[in-house]
């Protein structure tokens, strides 16, 4: 097993035993959201969690200089400057940068 592998199982493994089945990354996406919301309903609209997936990205990549916290709205949601631009990767590359990003967001890791 390489180095990713073993620093994602142990996220992914918390993952589904948290929520009871392995999330893919659009569920991954959305539950940073909703934590970085911090507003949690029984209910959000389909462009609500497109949001709230954009706010997870962006908290994401803003651990690697991407973006950074431009404030927040009237109804609480945070908004984010791009800082420099994302690197344009094919999906499986795509995927794999962002689980790095999510492997620092959910073990504090510093060298994401």
């Amino acid at each position: 097993m390489d180095d990713f592998e073993k620093r994602w199982k142990p996220v992914e493994a918390m993952l589904t035993e948290r929520f009871g089945k392995t999330p893919n990354m659009e569920a991954i996406l959305f539950l940073i959201g909703v934590n970085e919301l911090n507003n949690l309903k029984k209910k959000y609209t389909k462009e609500q969690k497109q949001d709230l997936m954009h706010i997870a990205v962006c908290t994401l990549l803003s651990q690697s200089g991407y973006y950074e916290l431009d404030g927040y709205d009237a109804d609480g949601w945070p908004h984010f400057k791009e800082l420099q631009p994302v690197p344009k990767f094919g999906l499986a590359e795509q995927e794999q940068f962002l689980k790095e990003h999510v492997i620092a967001y959910f073990t504090d890791d510093e060298e994401a």
